[in-house]
């Protein structure tokens, strides 16, 4: 019965959140912009709903989101290419659990995990 999740992360600043998603991630904005503190954006198949908070302090912040990936080599490289600052404890490699993954950080200190099955 259930058919999609869309995980809802917070933010401090929309037009911050909105331009490090769309120009360095590539998502595309997802219905009405124009919510007051709420921004919807999707890339292929997948959605993430961020929420305003203007007091968050970043470092206090561990919202995380995993995103499957089916050419998680191609997406690596992309960012790279692009200028994705990809999270320090967080390159490409096959993990001993037999999945391939990599992490960033967005501004808000959100955690976002690509993986893809290493078989």
């Amino acid at each position: 019965m259930l058919t999609q999740i869309h995980p809802k992360l917070p933010m401090r600043n929309k037009a911050i959140t909105r331009d490090f998603y769309r120009n360095l991630l590539g998502f595309e904005i997802y219905g009405s912009e124009y919510f007051e503190g709420y921004l919807m954006l999707k890339k292929d198949a997948i959605q993430i709903h961020f929420f305003e908070h203007k007091n968050l302090i970043p470092e206090e912040n561990y919202g995380q989101v995993y995103i499957r990936t089916n050419e998680i080599e191609k997406v690596y490289a992309q960012f790279i290419s692009d200028g994705v600052q990809i999270h320090p404890n967080g390159a490409l490699e096959l993990k001993h659990w037999g999945i391939k993954e990599f992490s960033i950080l967005d501004p808000d200190n959100n955690l976002l995990t690509f993986g893809e099955n290493g078989n």
